[in-house]
């Protein structure tokens, strides 16, 4: 997904530590306001999404007599990480700011603890999926409360005439609008085939290599669907295992499906190529299908979203959450808290959902079959499958189950496409396996 590649407003960001410019918009003064609250949402790409939640911290401000501050911060350039992590070494700054998806572990110490607010909002909601818990807890601690906002899910969006012309395959009848997916047949191998017959027609698959953060996903995603760790959940490094080599093979036969140059892929290079109409599939949250239907509508009517293909070990699919999180130095923690219960109503999460077109995803079990996700088009159902109404896949990140801060450098250090990569182009497998051990060992020391 590319939150760079679109002809978005002109984004600025907040924080002088970062040296950005700031918007202040400031909602009900008065005498009797009941403090102050400075907020640093994620900058949203979609037009008119931003209003949606301001809309809402308007609402709440208004209530509860707050004077507001809203900052919407780009996460171009790694603004965002910058401002928190400028904020996180003055101790200094926005008293709730929006956090992409490993941000909470790496700033753990420094942030207020929310179990109080998140135990009433799991009750309204429904349970949150594993990923969430995974990197939002820590010893027993919610260290942020997740976000619709800026959440996705990468799944594969796929050409349906494409598919079904060179692969033989019905992706509507696999993930059928409103009614739960048919998708035993879709694997992992049935993929490969798939990629095979697309390449060999000309429009192959549009799958990165590269070291941003879908190629790291897709891999994430097919590593977990053949049980593939580098890393356990003790710590342990565990990449020289019978998972870890099935998971190379299967990358070694779709690279050789693939358009020549994936390994020098950036998160805009799939969406470019779905909306070229140069390929048959991408890995993608609905992003690219919306540009495509703004620039190039007669693909847009072609494309669906859907689940992954499982592997021996099951379907996984990449979620990547926001979280919204309070610093531990906010001066004002408790309108905080009242702000994110707000934010987590399922009245408010449906607003920022249907604002978004239905990028957006709560984590929460029970706010997975909103209308917008039925009603989306075109065509009409095309995102219905989207947010996994039916829990046929597990949602996961890549590196995990590995200690957060161990998995975040495997992460950001794309040690799983450089290990296909290095392996597609020729190395033996056991010396890929001997470099990759050494990378996590590493980290493990870093």
């Amino acid at each position: 997904m590319s939150r760079r590649k679109l002809n978005r407003r002109q984004f600025v960001a907040a924080t002088a530590a970062t040296s950005a410019v700031m918007i202040a918009t400031p909602y009900v003064r008065g005498a009797y306001a009941a403090g102050k609250l400075s907020i640093g949402f994620w900058d949203h790409w979609v037009p008119g999404a931003n209003q949606a939640s301001t809309d809402l911290v308007n609402e709440w401000a208004a209530k509860e007599k707050v004077e507001v501050q809203i900052d919407y911060i780009t996460s171009q350039g790694k603004k965002i990480e910058l401002t928190i992590a400028a904020e996180g070494a003055a101790k200094s700054g926005h008293d709730l700011i929006a956090m992409p998806t490993w941000w909470p572990h790496a700033h753990a110490e420094l942030l207020e603890p929310v179990n109080d607010i998140m135990g009433p909002i799991i009750q309204e909601n429904g349970e949150v999926n594993g990923t969430v818990k995974y990197l939002g807890q820590s010893g027993g601690k919610w260290l942020a409360v997740p976000a619709c906002v800026g959440s996705q899910i990468k799944g594969p969006c796929t050409r349906i005439d494409l598919m079904k012309k060179h692969a033989g395959i019905d992706v509507q009848e696999l993930y059928p609008a409103g009614s739960p997916p048919k998708a035993d047949s879709w694997t992992t191998e049935t993929f490969l085939k798939a990629a095979e017959a697309c390449q060999k027609a000309g429009v192959p698959f549009g799958i990165g290599l590269g070291e941003t953060t879908d190629s790291v996903d897709s891999a994430g995603a097919f590593f977990q669907a053949y049980g593939a760790e580098l890393v356990n959940a003790k710590g342990d490094v565990t990449v020289k295992t019978d998972a870890v080599r099935q998971a190379l093979e299967f990358y070694k036969r779709l690279i050789a499906a693939l358009p020549p140059d994936v390994a020098s892929w950036d998160d805009a290079s799939n969406n470019k190529w779905l909306v070229s109409g140069k390929g048959a599939m991408i890995m993608n949250p609905p992003s690219a299908w919306a540009v495509a239907k703004r620039d190039a509508p007669q693909i847009a009517e072609q494309c669906w979203t859907h689940g992954f293909p499982a592997g021996p070990k099951g379907r996984f699919a990449p979620f990547l959450p926001y979280f919204w999180s309070i610093w531990s130095f906010s001066k004002n923690k408790e309108a905080a808290k009242s702000l994110i219960v707000h934010l987590s109503k399922p009245p408010s999460i449906e607003k920022m959902v249907v604002a978004s077109g239905g990028y957006d995803l709560p984590a929460y079990q029970k706010l997975t079959t909103l209308k917008v996700w039925q009603e989306e088009g075109p065509p009409k159902g095309t995102l219905y499958h989207y947010p996994n109404p039916y829990n046929h896949q597990t949602l996961s990140i890549a590196a995990s189950p590995a200690p957060p801060k161990i998995a975040q450098q495997i992460y950001a250090q794309a040690t799983m496409t450089k290990m296909c990569l290095r392996y597609a182009q020729g190395e033996k497998m056991e010396s890929t396996l001997a470099w990759a051990e050494g990378e996590c060992e590493g980290f493990m020391r870093s």
